[in-house]
C-alpha cells in the first residue's frame, strides 16, 4: 500500500502529464475516467491504492479537480 502524501503528489502531476497530452478541444473540460483509464493504460493505477479517510478513488478526484479548479463539481 503506498502513502496517501505520495499518492497525492503523483496524481496532481501525472494529471498534468496526462493533460498535456489532450487534444485543446478536450482540455476545457478534463475527465476523472478518461484520466484513470489513462493511468491503468500507463501503468500507474497503483498510486490509486492507498489508505484513505473518505475512500481512495474520491480523494483522487478531488485531487484531481482541485488541479483543475472543478471543485465546483463536487
Amino acid at each position: 500500500m503506498n502513502k496517501k502524501s505520495e499518492c497525492e503528489q503523483a496524481i496532481r502531476s501525472l494529471a498534468r502529464e496526462w493533460l498535456n497530452e489532450l487534444l485543446d478541444a478536450k482540455r476545457e473540460n478534463p475527465s476523472w475516467s478518461a484520466f484513470k483509464t489513462w493511468l491503468g493504460q500507463k501503468h500507474y493505477s497503483h498510486y490509486l491504492n492507498f489508505r484513505p479517510v473518505a475512500g481512495a478513488d474520491d480523494d483522487a478526484e478531488a485531487w484531481f479537480d482541485d488541479e483543475f479548479g472543478q471543485n465546483w463539481r463536487r
